[in-house]
C-alpha cells in the first residue's frame, strides 16, 4: 500500500500528475475539493456542516475535514494499493491530524511528492485553464492571491515531510512524459 501526498502549488500538475498515477498503479485518489462538493451535494451529515462553513465564508476546520476525509478513506476499503491525497494536508496540523488518522488503521503516507514549477509557468498554466475550462478562479488576481497562500501557508509542509523522511522532489515543467517518468521513478522505490 504505497498512500501519497501529491503537493505543489496551483498549476503544478497535482491533477494531471495524480490522473497518471491512478491509471498506471491503480491508487484511489481522494481530492478534497471533490470530496466537499460531493458531501455537499448528497446532503451527508459532514456535508451539511461543511457548507455551513463555506456559506459563512470560513474554512472548514481541520477537525472536520479529516472526519470527511476519514470516511471517503475507509470506503476504499481496508486493501487497497494506495490513496492519493491531492489538496490536503495544507497546513502543519492537517499533516499531523493525517498522519494519526491513517495510524489508527495501521497504515501511514509513503511518500510526499512535491511538483514544482517556476510562477511565470503557474501564471500561463493557470490563465490557459482559465480559458480552456471557463474556471472564473483561474484569473490573474487570484491566481497571485493564491500563490501568496500556498507560499505562507503551504510550503511549510515541504520542511515538515523532510523531517518525517517523505519528501520528494519533482521539476513539473517540460515534457509531460519525462515528468510522470520522474514521479513513477520514485513510486517504484517505495
Amino acid at each position: 500500500m504505497k498512500n501519497i501526498v501529491i503537493f505543489g502549488a496551483p498549476g503544478s500538475g497535482k491533477g494531471t500528475q495524480s490522473e497518471l498515477m491512478i491509471n498506471k498503479y491503480g491508487f484511489g485518489h481522494i481530492s478534497t475539493g471533490d470530496v466537499l462538493r460531493a458531501e455537499i451535494k448528497n446532503g451527508t451529515e459532514l456535508g451539511k456542516t461543511a457548507k455551513g462553513f463555506i456559506d459563512n465564508g470560513q474554512l472548514i476546520p481541520d477537525e472536520l475535514m479529516i472526519d470527511i476525509l476519514a470516511s471517503v478513506y475507509d470506503s476504499f476499503g481496508k486493501e487497497h494499493k494506495g490513496i492519493i491525497f491531492d489538496g490536503f494536508p495544507r497546513t502543519i496540523p492537517q499533516a499531523e491530524a493525517l498522519k494519526k488518522m491513517l495510524a489508527d488503521r495501521g497504515h501511514c503516507i509513503a511518500a510526499m511528492i512535491e511538483l514544482y514549477a517556476p510562477e511565470d509557468i503557474l501564471m500561463a498554466r493557470l490563465l490557459n485553464r482559465g480559458k480552456e475550462q471557463g474556471r472564473s478562479d483561474d484569473n490573474e488576481e487570484t491566481i497571485n492571491k493564491r500563490l501568496a497562500v500556498y507560499k505562507s501557508q503551504t510550503a511549510p509542509l515541504i520542511d515538515w515531510y523532510k523531517k518525517e523522511g517523505l519528501h520528494h522532489y519533482v521539476k513539473s515543467y517540460g515534457i509531460l512524459e519525462e515528468i510522470f517518468a520522474d514521479v513513477c521513478k520514485i513510486i517504484d522505490e517505495l
